[in-house]
């Protein structure tokens, strides 16, 4: 015996994507779940490496960066930074990515320094009425604009549902 030729076309269409899609025995369920697995590791991974990349773009150089990021709505950051404005900078640009709710912060500050507080814009806000709210005087919007940049590149550019950082006076 040897090898036998056949038309490929002709005969039962059997091995088509549909029917192999149906056959499911222990192997294949398992061999499935195990795919879906990985699936979901890599796509988590890459989402972690998008923000690592929204960190990046703040400028804010962290020492040994990690996320822990498990496709919920929390991250968790971790790593050192020089200056407490730029851990709140890592924080606020994290928390203010769609689909994070909560950001868990641990990442720790060589040179302590007062910690700002964060503001959650609402409707109507504009960086002169967030000032004149917060610091009494409407011409300090430039302190809030300049400790969220490069978040804000503009700074009648904010909209509801964004988180502001505002340093202390």
């Amino acid at each position: 015996m040897g090898l036998f030729d056949f038309l490929k076309s002709a005969g039962s269409k059997v091995l088509t994507k549909k029917n192999a899609s149906t056959v499911k025995n222990k192997e294949i369920v398992k061999m499935e779940k195990e795919l879906a697995a990985k699936q979901a590791e890599l796509l988590n991974k890459q989402k972690i490496v998008l923000l690592k990349g929204i960190i990046d773009s703040t400028g804010v150089k962290v020492k040994n960066l990690e996320l822990d990021y498990n496709g919920g709505e929390k991250v968790t950051v971790y790593g050192q930074v020089k200056k407490q404005a730029d851990k709140e900078k890592v924080i606020i640009a994290l928390g203010n990515v769609g689909g994070i709710a909560r950001v868990d912060d641990r990442i720790s500050v060589t040179k302590p320094e007062p910690e700002a507080t964060f503001y959650t814009v609402k409707r109507g806000d504009s960086l002169s009425k967030i000032a004149k709210k917060l610091y009494g005087n409407p011409k300090l919007y430039k302190k809030i604009f300049e400790a969220n940049q490069p978040m804000l590149k503009d700074p009648n550019l904010i909209y509801p549902g964004q988180t502001l950082r505002i340093p202390p006076m």
